[in-house]
């Protein structure tokens, strides 16, 4: 770095008490020793405190080094919705030295057979919900050790009978399986209970988490999250939220999925050790029975996007709410428009600070001072992070001149997983990772994205990359080529758009998207089909998709 570099960069504060942890269980056992009887997290009534979590997560890790034949490093798929079983299971198989492979309840087969067989995983736990997916791609997996939870699980009797009846008697959600093999999750936790577990000590740079994110490749690829990584986010995310929290006494809504890096670093890790309750909510997509949810509970903060923000506000149900205590609302995985931070503020009383992250990035890298929030901006750089915007050479750009966003700091991952090639093309030597994201960098000290250099298109928060779809469309029979875009939509942010060349011209949009369904989770299935004769493409015959999203724009332009 030059001292040119230098003056282009901008730097968050320092970073303080990474000395204090040796990994993530270090900060779990703190907050069980100080939160002991204080509630942890609660799904539809039920709630765990701290020393809930603690007993839970032991026996499950008792079961695992018990009963199994799976040894510290290994991995373990946990594939399960916002319920109570998510942070049993995740802290349990840290204790047992694991790596958690955090799955989407909403794959298909294929994206399930591939993350379970790229991953190595060798056990799973799985919603019973799902469990007939599994029961379908087994054999092209390692996994040995199988451990079905239904929903209702971790709740008292007769609660979880009625729950688990109704879920699959009542409303057929729990499709025919056989899983021999399998061992019910409460089961588990029960043998457990009869037996110890030995702490493992894992070490800050030994993988903690395998999150799965899109890749210009096609497949998902496997972030590599260190101890080191988590750690070191969750404390960034402590300095920059947590000067607006009062610990332990927060009550927290968590409607995104605990799955996905977001919600993982912010609640089952940041909010965890700072001794504050969240309220999980297993289907937000069902909003009268999310709105019902929040009357039952006094929340102080509330962690959205602006999806989410938007379908809210827009119900007279949600508008009678009592927001009295609400004092903090954080967006993340999506831009927030500033129609929706407006609408959130009038109806709520309460501003949303705005961050910005990636998976590779664990994934905070900058956030809005709640006591300085400037909208249309993702904040500054939070602790530890140096940022910089380069042209398309590498060369740092000044200050106020848009380039590729790059990030520095402990909450850069260690690497994709088996993709040592994937990891050179991102994650420079010096340790700058480059976003793919198109900033500019204010003289202020705030960063503004302005355009993606990457062509993945963000749907609600979940990122859908073309090729992957691409891959699906091209593979029917009655296709000559596809190339698929993100298009402005006001429910999700962006939609999954595909430009068709025929084959069969009998083909129509209703057939090609059902075919879609199959392969694709259903965030990733295109919501509007437009076939043409041609596509328009480079003088080497790449398809441009650039051209296609122009011509997308200047349509709503002028609509």
């Amino acid at each position: 770095m030059t001292e040119q570099d230098n003056a282009q960069m901008l730097n968050g504060p320092e970073l303080e008490g990474m000395e204090e942890y040796r990994s993530l269980m270090d900060v779990f056992h703190g907050a069980v020793k100080r939160f002991a009887d204080k509630p942890a997290f609660s799904c539809m009534g039920q709630t765990l405190t701290f020393n809930d979590l603690d007993r839970l997560s032991a026996n499950f890790a008792a079961w695992l080094q018990n009963e199994t034949r799976l040894q510290p490093g290994d991995r373990i798929a946990i594939q399960l919705p916002n319920v109570l079983q998510f942070p049993v299971a995740v802290f349990g198989a840290m204790r047992a030295g694991l790596v958690v492979v955090n799955t989407n309840p909403l794959y298909t087969e294929r994206e399930m057979a591939h993350q379970f067989k790229d991953s190595g995983a060798k056990a799973i736990v799985i919603l019973a919900n799902m469990a007939d997916k599994l029961e379908r791609v087994l054999d092209r997996t390692e996994i040995e050790h199988v451990l079905v939870t239904e929903l209702g699980d971790l709740h008292g009797f007769p609660k979880r009978l009625l729950i688990n009846a109704v879920v699959k008697h009542v409303k057929k959600m729990v499709p025919a399986y056989s899983l021999p093999q399998a061992v019910s999750f409460r089961k588990a936790l029960k043998a457990g209970a009869s037996s110890t577990h030995r702490e493992v000590q894992r070490e800050l740079d030994d993988i903690a988490a395998l999150q799965y994110t899109g890749g210009t490749t096609g497949m998902p690829k496997g972030t590599m999250l260190t101890h080191c990584n988590l750690v070191a986010n969750m404390l960034q995310a402590e300095a920059a939220i947590g000067p607006g929290l009062d610990e332990g006494k927060e009550v927290v809504i968590a409607p995104l999925p605990v799955y996905h890096i977001y919600t993982f670093t912010v609640n089952c890790l940041f909010l965890m050790k700072t001794g504050n309750h969240s309220i999980l909510i297993t289907n937000p997509r069902d909003l009268p029975n999310f709105v019902k949810e929040l009357k039952k509970v006094q929340f102080t903060a509330f962690i959205g996007l602006n999806t989410l923000f938007n379908a809210l506000c827009n119900r007279e149900d949600f508008r009678q709410l009592d927001f009295s205590r609400l004092h903090l609302t954080i967006s993340g995985g999506m831009a927030l428009t500033k129609a929706a931070a407006q609408r959130w503020e009038d109806v709520t009383g309460c501003s949303i600070a705005e961050g910005y992250g990636l998976t590779e990035t664990s994934p905070v890298v900058s956030f809005n001072p709640v006591d300085a929030i400037q909208l249309g901006t993702i904040g500054k750089p939070v602790a530890g992070t140096a940022v910089k915007v380069v042209d398309t050479d590498g060369n740092a750009l000044p200050l106020g001149e848009p380039g590729e966003l790059c990030v520095k700091g402990p909450q850069v991952m260690k690497g994709y997983w088996n993709l040592d090639d994937e990891t050179a093309k991102v994650l420079s030597d010096d340790g700058w990772f480059q976003t793919g994201d198109i900033a500019v960098l204010q003289e202020d000290g705030y960063i503004k994205i302005v355009d993606r250099k990457k062509d993945m298109i963000l749907v609600s928060g979940f990122n859908v990359y073309p090729n992957e779809v691409e891959d699906v469309v091209a593979a029917h029979p009655g296709v000559v080529e596809v190339a698929a875009v993100g298009v402005p939509d006001d429910n999700s942010g962006e939609a999954v758009k595909l430009f068709v060349v025929k084959r069969d011209e009998n083909l129509d949009e209703k057939s090609l998207r059902e075919w879609c369904k199959k392969e694709l989770a259903g965030y990733k299935v295109p919501k509007h089909v437009e076939f043409r004769d041609e596509l328009p493409k480079t003088n080497v015959g790449k398809v441009l998709r650039r051209q296609l999203r122009d011509e997308e724009m200047a349509k709503q332009e002028t609509a």
